[in-house]
């Protein structure tokens, strides 16, 4: 029998929030960041691409740009997470269309499944996860010590 061992990773008070959305979900993203920029602007921002381009163009938020999606960008945001440098993802993916890079979607999600970290895949779980009192709190995420 092998024995999980668990350890804690801390998730501080302002939040790194990494911030994706599939071209038919940008202005979703857009009109979402607006309405939640006061709570937003409490916390780093990282996007992918477009994403983060678009973030800061349309709100004034800082947002730290990584590459475009298909570009390499979903893969960083996973690095990101794996090292413990993102605490929550707002990823707004249509299930609707295909994608041509659809292995790193999948891949950007099992990760963050791996490290234990909310994800948002709409607006109404976004929503739930912005108006939730933990995301201006510490937060100890427990996640698998894989050796």
């Amino acid at each position: 029998m092998t024995t999980t061992i668990m350890m804690d990773i801390e998730s501080p008070a302002s939040k790194r929030i990494a911030l994706v959305a599939h071209d038919n979900m940008k202005d979703e993203m857009l009109e979402w960041v607006a309405h939640h920029r006061t709570e937003l602007s409490n916390h780093v921002l990282v996007g992918t691409g477009t994403t983060g381009r678009l973030v800061q163009e349309h709100t004034g938020l800082e947002v730290e740009r990584l590459r475009s999606g298909p570009l390499g960008g979903d893969q960083q945001m996973g690095a990101r997470i794996a090292e413990g440098k993102i605490d929550i993802l707002m990823f707004f993916w249509d299930p609707l269309e295909p994608q041509p890079h659809d292995p790193d979607i999948k891949a950007l999600l099992r990760i963050a499944a791996v490290w234990n970290i909310p994800v948002a895949c709409n607006r109404a779980s976004a929503d739930f996860i912005i108006s939730s009192p933990l995301i201006s709190q510490v937060y100890q995420r427990r996640v698998p010590e894989y050796l």
